[in-house]
């Protein structure tokens, strides 16, 4: 997930996401948190988490968070960060950024992403589960790591609140 600016921009995360969070193995957060609630009750019902901090967090989350975040995991190496800079040209810029990654989960712009940079670097946001902006749904991603690879890839889309 990222950018839920909570409590700005909805007053609590939504139910079907957090529902997600103990089955999932990890949880990434890519920024823009906005209140350190939201970063304690992700620590308090994840198994494993790995967030970062964004353009509207704070002195407190800076402080608790890094500006980006790495993780192994089955094999694949996992980056996140919060801002990747304009649509055209993200891969090639990414890719020479973060030479020695297999998957960058990243945010700010709410718009959800999936692409794959020349030599192989998978981008992925999963927009924001709670500030669609301009997109007609709130959003958040799962994914699957099996033998290696990321699999199970699926954006899921929020009802309207």
């Amino acid at each position: 997930m990222s950018d839920t600016h909570l409590p700005r921009r909805a007053k609590r995360l939504p139910d079907e996401l957090l529902a997600e969070l103990p089955r999932a193995d990890v949880v990434f957060h890519a920024g823009d948190w906005v209140d350190a609630a939201t970063l304690d009750l992700l620590e308090s019902r994840s198994r494993r988490l790995v967030g970062v901090y964004g353009n509207n967090d704070g002195p407190e989350l800076r402080a608790r968070l890094p500006e980006v975040a790495y993780a192994e995991l089955g094999g694949l190496r996992f980056g996140v960060v919060h801002e990747t800079g304009a649509a055209q040209g993200r891969e090639t810029r990414c890719a020479a950024r973060f030479p020695d990654l297999d998957v960058l989960v990243f945010g700010h712009s709410h718009i959800p992403w999936d692409s794959t940079a020349p030599g192989g670097l998978r981008l992925l946001n999963p927009g924001s589960p709670t500030d669609r902006r301009r997109q007609p749904h709130c959003t958040y991603l799962t994914a699957e790591v099996r033998d290696g690879a990321l699999t199970g890839v699926t954006l899921h889309r929020l009802p309207r609140r």
